[in-house]
C-alpha cells in the first residue's frame, strides 16, 4: 500500500489550495481510500497503484505548492472507512517522508521498509521533478494536447498540433524541448521502483 501525505507550501501566505487539489485528484486517480483534508492545509490518500502514486506526484509538482511524502508498506486491517482513520507503518512513513521533503532539494520523499529501494524510487521522482520544473507554459500546453499518460486513445502529434493551431514540426520541437518522451520514461521507471519497494507489489509479480 501507499499512503501519500501532501502539505501545502507557504500556506500562511497564500490561498488555500486544498479544495482545488482534491477536486483534481478525484478525477485523476482511483485511490483505495479517497484523498481528504486531514489537518490544516494537509491532504492524505491511500493507494494501491504505483502508477497512481506517480500521477499524484506529477500533479502536485506541476502545481508547485506541495511537499509530498510517500509511505510504502502495511496498513492495519481492516481497511479504514476513511483515509484519516488508518494506521500502520505506511502512515508513519508518509508522515516522516513529508516532513523530510521540507528540507530536501526536491519536494518529494519516499519511505519504505527497505531504505535502498525507497531511495531508488525517490531518485527517479527527483529526476522527474527536475525535468518538470524546467518546463515552460508552451511545453505544458503541448504535453497536455497529447493527452494524459496511459490514455486509451491518445491523439497523434499531427492531431495535437492541429488542435493548438501550430505545424507538426513546431509541435515536435515543443515536445522535444519539454522532455515529453523523457517524462513518460521517467514515470514508468518511478512506478516500477515504487512497486519494487512494496512487498505486496513484489509478491504479486
Amino acid at each position: 500500500m501507499y499512503v501519500m501525505t501532501l502539505d501545502q507550501r507557504g500556506s500562511r501566505r497564500g490561498n488555500d489550495a486544498v479544495p482545488e487539489l482534491l477536486e483534481d485528484l478525484a478525477t485523476t486517480v482511483e485511490p483505495v481510500r479517497a484523498f481528504e483534508r486531514t489537518a490544516g492545509d494537509e491532504v492524505q490518500g491511500l493507494l494501491d497503484s504505483p502508477d497512481d502514486v506517480v500521477r499524484v506526484v506529477v500533479r502536485a509538482l506541476r502545481d508547485g505548492r506541495w511537499w509530498i511524502g510517500v509511505g510504502v508498506g502495511e496498513v492495519e486491517g481492516p481497511l479504514p472507512a476513511t483515509t484519516r482513520a488508518g494506521r500502520g507503518p505506511a502512515y508513519v512513513r508518509a508522515r516522516a517522508a513529508v516532513e523530510r521533503a521540507k528540507v530536501e532539494p526536491q519536494p518529494v520523499v519516499v519511505r519504505a521498509e527497505e531504505g535502498e529501494l525507497a531511495e531508488d524510487a525517490e531518485s527517479a521522482l527527483w529526476l522527474l521533478a527536475s525535468l518538470l520544473g524546467r518546463r515552460s507554459e508552451a511545453g505544458w500546453e503541448a504535453v497536455d494536447a497529447m493527452g494524459h499518460a496511459g490514455s486509451p486513445h491518445p491523439p497523434t502529434q499531427r492531431e495535437a498540433a492541429s488542435a493548438l493551431g501550430i505545424s507538426a514540426q513546431a509541435m515536435s520541437r515543443r515536445l522535444a524541448v519539454a522532455g515529453w518522451t523523457e517524462e513518460r520514461r521517467g514515470r514508468t521507471l518511478a512506478a516500477r521502483l515504487l512497486a519494487a519497494s512494496d512487498p505486496e507489489q513484489k509478491a504479486s509479480r
